[in-house]
């Protein structure tokens, strides 16, 4: 049987060798505060990390990768201040890359996340063709969890969102995900995939050594160009306290401006008193509030059968 003469290149040759996983991380503050009048988030970069979720998902990667004997990349897109959360996972063994992003806090929150993923494919790809891909199923700051989605529709890939459970199956990948009732489901996923998991997986300890090492290590940047910067469809003014929409009202009934004041104020409407219920049991106090509602007209009249 003829045989083909191959060239032989180690950088080339190694990489379809090597399944490359990847752990998309989310840089937040695990603790914000909101003004309650103007609406203001106030961050402390201190208390900034990736979730629960995300460290889940780094673990189920690095698990992953040891069993295919590939590679494991961290990828987290925000500001330099997404370094620190980069760091924690270069010390628990995982290539590293941040996708730099531009503009306010809030812009970021409140862009599109389909170019956020462009963004992000668009960086791994400068590292390798990704095998898998695992998410949180939700970040603390956006929480929307469509990010894992818009993953699998830019790398054309199987998607299993809102799994408890992550293990391989050969080539393949085996996840578990709750259903209503209590129920659980168990799916198959093949390669390459895009999964989302619950944060009940706990990322492990690095070693000092690993830590101290990870403190100094330069993490690699990539830049999106202007193809892949998000559009500018969504505009956002100052923050502001939420005023209800104005509703269409009745006037006040009344010849004289004293008789509509009194309309408005209903001085003169007849109140029933309030009535003081107790101390007694739960099953009484119930009784007494139902017949409170019935007696309203809050409650739904029953058809009366002979």
């Amino acid at each position: 049987m003829p045989t083909v003469a191959r060239a032989w290149c180690s950088d080339v040759a190694d990489a379809p060798l090597t399944p490359l996983v990847v752990a998309c991380l989310r840089h937040a503050d695990q603790r914000p505060e909101v003004d309650p009048l103007t609406a203001a988030v106030t961050r402390a970069p201190r208390t900034a990390t990736a979730s629960a979720a995300d460290w889940g998902a780094l673990e189920h990667a690095l698990r992953i990768a040891a069993a295919w004997s590939g590679r494991v990349l961290a990828v987290a897109a925000g500001t330099p201040a997404a370094e620190d959360t980069l760091r924690q996972a270069a010390a628990v063994g995982a290539e590293v890359l941040r996708v730099e992003t531009s503009g306010s806090y809030v812009r970021d929150i409140a862009g599109d996340e389909r170019a956020l993923a462009q963004a992000i494919v668009a960086g791994v790809g400068t590292v390798g063709q990704p095998a898998l891909v695992v998410c949180g199923d939700r970040s603390d700051d956006r929480g929307t969890g469509a990010l894992p989605a818009f993953l699998a529709h830019e790398l054309d890939a199987a998607q299993a969102l809102g799994l408890v459970r992550l293990a391989v199956d050969g080539d393949r990948l085996q996840g578990e995900r709750r259903l209503d009732g209590g129920r659980r489901e168990i799916v198959r996923i093949p390669r390459p995939a895009v999964c989302s998991v619950e944060g009940g997986e706990r990322l492990r300890r690095a070693s000092l050594a690993a830590i101290l090492a990870a403190a100094d290590a330069t993490v690699p940047v990539y830049r999106a160009t202007s193809g892949e910067a998000p559009d500018e469809r969504l505009r956002l003014g100052r923050p502001r306290p939420l005023r209800p929409r104005t509703q269409v009202a009745r006037p006040p009934a009344g010849d004289s401006p004293r008789a509509r004041v009194l309309h408005l104020t209903g001085a003169l409407a007849t109140h029933e008193p309030p009535t003081v219920v107790g101390p007694t049991d739960a099953a009484t106090a119930v009784d007494a509030f139902l017949e409170f509602l019935d007696r309203g007209g809050y409650l739904p009249q029953e058809d009366s059968r002979e």
